[in-house]
């Protein structure tokens, strides 16, 4: 077994190449600028480091070293030779690692949150094909109340939407420039910390030197919003794996999202929403990994960061094709309007809204709660719909029911009452959607 491998990390920090050269060329710059190394080696080792970038992306230069930063370094000085060990200069590994690992984050919040966009729109375009669908919502998983279906998808919208603030706003924290910050102690030379800031298109510099390089709550808040963000996926895949079963048939997903079984032949299974709450064991896991290893480190800088990387490549790569995964499910997605409306004539969803109607008659809510209560245990047992019951039997409940309580049984009527701001009605869903 060779054991260095145990201590390599450029299988898998080869990601953060293109930042790490990026960084050295605006290092080098302020090096020159400060006249700390001349015009002219700066001149060299930028011009090598570009032409290298110009490589990495065309996938025609293969780095090897025991980490990324080392391979540049080892690539550089092949190139140019001596020289290239002027770049790191007033710098350490340390600070590097962390730039390089900042720059990553900030361009991968920028990507997700277009990612969450597209989500979000294609969740707008089914609320705007179904505007009158009306469906039963659910507590506990029971038929509550009658509810568009534009809107209780589009509680999904406001999550992701909420997913986009936690990243952007996490962002602001990403968005500090370490270089300078050296071993953990600064450097004597004198440096210029924001003309690299400037550089980079870093918003401001860190303010004290050890926790720069010992600091990575940047990357266990990115992975708590990648775990926030993939529960919401997680929960919308499992109502839509309940919704496909036989037993609501509300939707229908496209055969490319599903797959048939391996000795059913009538059965199409719902793989990809269940790979989808899969997913987020693995994207928890991640969180828990950084913090776990971060829980115990001493000040300053120590070799298990290095752990840090795997779980932040995988999140992000698992977060994004999560989210193309259920844009894509879901624009392919099948509405049955029809089982949703014939849903709602199950559970007496409509037993609040007859609360509702004694209240306006001036019973006080909870002695009207009770009147229903009985009433529906009345139904349950007599295998009635509020609909069946007489005059008779509507007063045997209350004196205050009459011929108007027939009003009341309209599913789509019931949903557009609840026209409070955020409520479920039309006026409410077209606010929705013009505001997400």
């Amino acid at each position: 077994m060779n054991l260095k491998n145990f201590v390599s990390s450029i299988d898998y920090d080869i990601v953060l190449a293109e930042y790490d050269m990026q960084g050295s060329i605006a290092h080098t710059d302020m090096l020159a600028k400060c006249r700390i190394i001349t015009r002219a080696e700066a001149s060299k080792i930028t011009s090598a480091l570009k032409k290298m970038i110009d490589e990495f992306k065309k996938g025609k230069l293969k780095l090897k070293g025991e980490d990324i930063h080392t391979a540049v370094e080892l690539e550089l000085t092949k190139r140019i030779g001596t020289t290239a060990g002027k770049m790191h200069t007033a710098r350490s590994r340390n600070d590097q690692v962390v730039l390089a690992e900042r720059m990553y984050i900030k361009d991968q919040i920028k990507n997700i949150n277009d990612n969450i966009d597209e989500s979000i729109s294609a969740i707008k375009k089914l609320a705007k094909k179904h505007p009158s669908c009306v469906m039963p919502g659910f507590t506990h998983l029971q038929n509550a109340q009658p509810v568009l279906f534009s809107h209780w998808i589009l509680s999904y919208a406001w999550m992701l939407k909420r997913d986009k603030e936690r990243f952007s706003d996490l962002y602001k924290r990403t968005d500090v420039m370490p270089l300078g910050a050296a071993a953990f102690a600064g450097t004597e030379f004198p440096i210029d910390r924001k003309y690299t800031a400037k550089l980079l298109g870093f918003r401001k510099i860190s303010d004290n030197s050890v926790d720069t390089v010992s600091d990575r709550d940047y990357i266990a808040e990115f992975l708590a919003d990648c775990a926030i963000l993939a529960m919401h996926i997680s929960r919308f895949a499992e109502e839509l794996v309940i919704w496909s079963s036989q037993q609501f048939g509300f939707i229908k997903f496209s055969s490319d999202f599903t797959t048939g079984s391996s000795i059913m032949p009538q059965k199409r299974n719902p793989d990809f929403a269940e790979i989808l709450r899969a997913k987020t064991g693995r994207i928890y896991g991640n969180l828990m990994a950084i913090l776990t290893i971060m829980k115990g480190i001493p000040l300053s800088y120590n070799r298990d960061m290095q752990e840090d990387k795997e779980p932040m490549f995988d999140s992000v790569e698992t977060v994004k094709i999560s989210l193309a995964a259920f844009s894509e499910m879901f624009s392919a997605m099948k509405v049955n309007e029809d089982k949703m409306s014939e849903a709602c004539g199950k559970g007496h969803i409509l037993s609040t809204d007859v609360a509702d109607y004694l209240v306006k008659k001036g019973i006080p809510f909870r002695h009207a709660h009770g009147i229903v209560s009985k009433l529906s245990d009345y139904l349950i047992s007599s295998g009635k719909r509020f609909e069946d019951l007489t005059k008779k039997e509507w007063k045997r409940f209350s004196d205050k029911f009459d011929a108007s309580v027939k009003k009341i049984f309209d599913y789509k009527s019931a949903a557009e009452k609840k026209d409070c701001d955020g409520g479920t009605s039309t006026r409410s869903v077209k606010k929705q959607l013009s505001v997400l």
